[in-house]
């Protein structure tokens, strides 16, 4: 596990593992989804696309809490370093 303690990793993880969940969400949630596109330019202008900025930040948190409890702590702090830019643009849309 050692060998995969890297911050790169983790920050590139966690940049793309939240708009992968808000794809996976927005199509299991939505039955007339037509497009990531499309359904998002419906939801930017409401509060509801910072709710789901902010649900989209879950898994990240999971896989910082989970590598934490393993010690392995680079890949970590780059989890939760990949959620910062989506918790601070989720706090602008509310």
């Amino acid at each position: 596990m050692k060998q995969f303690d890297k911050f790169l990793i983790g920050f590139a993880v966690g940049i793309l593992l939240p708009i992968a969940f808000i794809v996976v969400y927005l199509m299991a949630c939505y039955p007339n989804f037509d497009g990531l596109s499309a359904t998002l330019s419906r939801l930017f202008p409401s509060a509801v696309f910072g709710k789901l900025l902010i649900l989209s930040i879950f898994p990240n948190l999971l896989l910082c809490f989970i590598f934490y409890k393993f010690d392995v702590f680079r890949i970590a702090i780059g989890f939760l370093v990949g959620a910062i830019p989506y918790l601070i643009a989720s706090f602008f849309m509310l």
